[in-house]
């Protein structure tokens, strides 16, 4: 089997060019992804966070799928103590952005200004040529995850800003390549940066904020331990995206199938990495002991997880009014997704891999998936991993505040879209 080109293998064989490699892997599912905050006056930042609550997102339905399943049915979940609270979120939320934001604008400021301006667009903050932008971005989950880690720790919510940056820039950096390598034209409803300035151009942005995140540590008290901390993640990030590019070209049956607990590693690697690094990081900077750090890296990474496996249920069996997502979108790209891969290894498998080869019959497929067994035990999966998340958290010694908000954005995550 011969791996696919690497992104740098990419710039090196076309690096000025507007076009992607030429791809057919199916679009993989960014479920812990989402693009970083843009700039907007408080009071429409409280317009948009309600206009975003009064639209039911992927992960509302997700989460209603969860609590309402059927009492004794494996899927069935109850979110506990993830779910109190997560009415406060979109203040944490507004909190943490309007605390990271000047540190993340001069960090930006400190590149060549053609690169500044391309990692400006994909943050949002302006368009192609530098004109203030009006479109909105993500909510700044992973910055308020550093910055909640820093007072998990006990630590002032100011020691935790350079770990919100770094996560930023490193969180910005991969989408930037992860749009180049899956032939992404669009993100947030504006063309991704490789269609706006090029192929080459954006790998070089996003190599530039990938070096500005390791400074921007590095020049931190404590910063060695966190870049440490940010590496391991990284090195997990790669590995995950490497899985996932792989999984496409292997087999639906046979030995070479991708099996469950392939997926849960590539899951937790491109999903839960950074949302475990997040958290961690603000902990390292804030001082916090290797105990803490590890307990809130394993609250990210198995929040990811369940995160991607609630994304693959939607799917599958999503209501396209909610998803945004066409019926049975995944099975006619053909997604090795966990329900997926759960059913191929019932009796059953050899009938859904006729029908998932060639794509052509994806309600057959889906109603022989969820006769199999796969529906219920994606569903099961991801309790145990929210299940995990609690049981992690409850081993970071915080203040009663900080453990509450903490608490409160997980649940939020589980609850709606990141």
């Amino acid at each position: 089997m011969t791996a696919p080109p690497t992104t740098m293998e990419t710039a090196r064989r076309g690096a000025t060019t507007a076009s992607p490699p030429a791809t057919d892997r199916p679009r993989r599912q960014d479920a812990a992804y989402e693009a970083p905050v843009t700039a907007r006056p408080a009071r429409q930042d409280a317009a948009h966070e309600a206009s975003a609550g009064a639209r039911p997102t992927p992960q509302d339905a997700a989460h209603e799928a969860l609590r309402t399943a059927r009492p004794g049915e494996p899927g069935a979940l109850a979110v506990g103590a993830l779910a109190a609270g997560v009415d406060d979120v979109p203040r944490v939320l507004e909190r943490c952005r309007a605390l990271v934001r000047p540190a993340l604008e001069e960090a930006v400021g400190r590149l060549h200004p053609w690169v500044g301006e391309m990692a400006a667009y994909s943050f949002g903050w302006c368009e192609v040529g530098g004109a203030q932008a009006v479109a909105s971005g993500g909510k700044g989950v992973r910055q308020a995850l550093a910055v909640l880690g820093a007072e998990a720790a006990g630590a002032p919510e100011r020691a935790g800003v350079a770990a919100a940056v770094a996560v930023e820039l490193v969180h910005t950096f991969s989408l930037l390549h992860d749009d180049i390598m899956d032939g992404d034209g669009d993100r947030r409803g504006r063309p991704t940066v490789w269609k706006a300035y090029g192929t080459g151009p954006a790998v070089l942005a996003g190599d530039a904020l990938f070096a500005l995140a390791v400074e921007t540590l590095a020049a931190e008290p404590g910063g060695a331990g966190a870049v440490r901390t940010l590496s391991a993640a990284l090195g997990d990030l790669v590995r995950g995206q490497a899985d996932d590019l792989l999984f496409a070209d292997r087999p639906w049956t046979g030995p070479e199938r991708v099996r469950p607990d392939e997926y849960r590693a590539m899951a937790e690697h491109k999903t839960g990495a950074l949302l475990g690094c997040a958290a961690a990081l603000g902990a390292v900077l804030g001082g916090a002991g290797p105990e803490t750090v590890a307990a809130l890296d394993r609250a990210g990474r198995h929040l990811g997880v369940a995160f991607q496996i609630v994304d693959d249920v939607l799917g599958v069996w999503g209501d396209p009014r909610v998803t945004g997502k066409p019926v049975h979108g995944d099975l006619r790209e053909g997604k090795k997704t966990f329900p997926v891969l759960v059913a191929l290894g019932s009796p059953m498998g050899g009938r859904i891999a006729g029908l998932l080869e060639p794509g052509d019959a994806p309600e057959t497929a889906a109603a022989l998936i969820e006769e199999a067994g796969g529906r219920s035990a994606a569903l099961a999966e991801a309790r145990r991993h929210i299940t995990a998340v609690e049981t992690a958290l409850a081993d970071v010694p915080s203040t009663a505040r900080a453990a509450d908000e903490l608490r409160s954005l997980l649940g939020y995550l589980v609850r709606r879209d990141v």
